[in-house]
Order: structure tokens, then sequence, then C-alpha cells
């Protein structure tokens, strides 16, 4: 069913191609028989538009397509000739006599390729509108899903870290719990959002850290620095932390001292610098980190939220692992 935006592009259009045609620039006045032509061609068109177009021509049925064209083409002008000329000039030698084929054609086909062009670019533009939409639909679907993959991650992570300092009793565990609590709550409700503030995301950032610093204990160091933010940008929520947990992981497994994490972020211009550095034992095999879950995740975030605004680069050497990230944000 035609819309009425459609309805009213149709009806501008029309008037628009009437008085093109059927004005005379010699005399300044709308010819009143080139007027009534027009209107026939436009009506003539409504059926390779609104028919021939959708039932054959978007169905790929091209031969049927231009056949019906051409015989919409010459029932108009056999009733142009027959019909409408005698009636308009009666005993006159143009209603009496048959101009031609191709005479006819030149006032016929331009009229009726203008129109159904124009639908033809309607169309299209709804088409892809469409396609757009859908588009959209499936990435945030797909958004959605990776974001549910997070919370469960996480909550995986730490609670196997929260179960060992539970076996060994440790006077840290209700610390823990109580940090773990704020980042899940974060997670949960507050990060929702495609986007959020870039100063909210970094302030959990450091709840975060403090979390897993706790697991650390005394056989390392943790920095985090960030530089001061000025003005307010957002930022996909939970991007940076996957990178952060993958540090602690790293420098966990099979490393009992000599810890060294060095986390930066700054912030120049609308351009976010993100680095991540860590040490691992020798020998240590980052296979089974590096490529888990969470960092497929959110380089497949990245791609989908920052296309072409993104640089990642992951550096594996001298038994350290170096993340640099760089993002172009967009102002609150």
């Amino acid at each position: 069913m035609i819309s009425k935006k459609e309805l009213l592009f149709q009806i501008v259009l029309h008037i628009l191609v009437l008085l093109f045609f059927s004005f005379d620039r010699n005399t300044g006045n709308i010819v009143v028989h080139r007027a009534i032509f027009i209107l026939f061609y436009g009506a003539a068109t409504v059926i390779v538009t609104y028919y021939l177009m959708p039932k054959f021509l978007y169905k790929k049925k091209y031969w049927q397509f231009f056949l019906g064209s051409a015989i919409v083409v010459a029932a108009v002008i056999t009733i142009e000739e027959v019909i409408l000329e005698p009636i308009i000039f009666p005993g006159t030698r143009r209603g009496d006599t048959f101009p031609g084929v191709y005479v006819s054609l030149l006032g016929v086909l331009p009229v009726m390729f203008i129109l159904s062009g124009c639908k033809f670019g309607w169309d299209a533009l709804k088409k892809q509108a469409e396609i757009d939409e859908l588009q959209s639909t499936i990435q945030e679907s797909e958004l959605q899903f990776l974001r549910s993959q997070i919370n469960p991650h996480f909550l995986f992570n730490n609670l196997n870290n929260l179960y060992s300092y539970a076996l060994q009793e440790s006077p840290k565990t209700p610390e823990i719990i109580l940090e773990m609590s704020g980042v899940l709550r974060y997670m949960l409700y507050e990060s929702k959002e495609q986007f959020v503030p870039l100063k909210k995301e970094l302030e959990q950032l450091g709840n975060f850290i403090r979390l897993y610093k706790l697991q650390i204990e005394d056989r390392g160091e943790v920095h985090f620095d960030v530089d001061k933010i000025e003005g307010e940008y957002k930022i996909a929520p939970l991007i940076l932390i996957v990178f952060i947990e993958n540090a602690f992981k790293h420098s966990q497994s099979g490393q009992s001292s000599d810890i060294e994490i060095d986390i930066s972020v700054k912030l120049n211009n609308s351009i976010l610098e993100f680095r991540c550095k860590n040490n691992y034992e020798p020998g240590f095999s980052l296979d089974s980190v590096a490529k888990g879950i969470g960092l497929k995740n959110v380089k497949k975030r990245l791609e989908l939220l920052y296309p072409k605004k993104h640089l990642l680069h992951i550096e594996e050497a001298d038994n350290s692992y170096k993340v640099l990230l760089k993002l172009e944000l967009e102002n609150v």
C-alpha cells in the first residue's frame, strides 16, 4: 500500500513533469493539449511503476517486464492517435493522420522514463532504508549477545579466585567480595547503554584494578595512571576491562612473584590512548589466555562499534605482553 510520503512525492513529481513538458516558453502559458497528453502518459506510467515493476522487474523477470512495458507504450500511442487526437484536433491534419512511431515515441518515452525512473529511485531508497534498519537490528542483537558474555566471563574467573581465598580463610575474602559486588553492579545495571561517560568507565576501571590487586597481594606491583580528562566523552562500556583482566591472568598464571603490570590512559583531543603492559613467567604459553573468549569478544565489539575508528596492536616479546588501543571517541 502506498504511503502518504510516497503519495505526496508522486503528486509533486507529476506536477513538475506536467509543468515542464506543457509550458510554452514563447507565450508563457500552459498548452492545454500538451497537459492532457502528459496526464494521459502519467496515468499509463502508473501501470508500469505499480504493477509491472514490483511484479516482474523486482523479481528479476526482466523479459516479462520489458514485454509488458512495450505493450503499455504501444497501447498509449494507439489510444493517443486513434482516440485522443481526433477528439482534441477534430477535422485537422493532426487528428486525421498518424505521424509515425518514432515521432510518437519521442513524445511518450521521455515522460514515462522520468516518472518510472523516479519511482525506481524511490523504491531503491526505501529498500536501502529497510536494509540499514535490519543491519542495525542485527548489529544491536550481536552487541547484546557479546556484552552478555562479559558478565559470566568476569564472574567465572573471579569466583575461582574467591574460592581459593575462601579455602585459605584469607582475611581479604570479605573485601574481595565487596569490590566484586561493586564491579558487578556496574556491569549489570549501569553499563546497559551502548555508550557510557568516559569518566564513569575509568572510575569503574579503577575499582576493577583494585579488586585484582587484592589477589596479587605482595607478589608484585600494579601501576594505573590516568591523565586528567578534559571534556565530556563517551565510550563503549567494558571494552578496556578485558585487556586488564588478561594482563592479570597472564601475570598470575605460573608466576608467584615479581608481577609487573603497567596501565595508562591518555586522551588527546578525542583520541583515547590505552596502554597495558604485563610480564609473565618464561616458558608460559599465552595461547589459552590471549585467545580466550574475552579477547575475541572485545575485538568483535570494536569492529562493530568503532569501524575504522580504532587501532589495536598486541605485541608479545621478551616475556612481556603489550596492548595498545586507540579509540576515536565522540562527545557526550
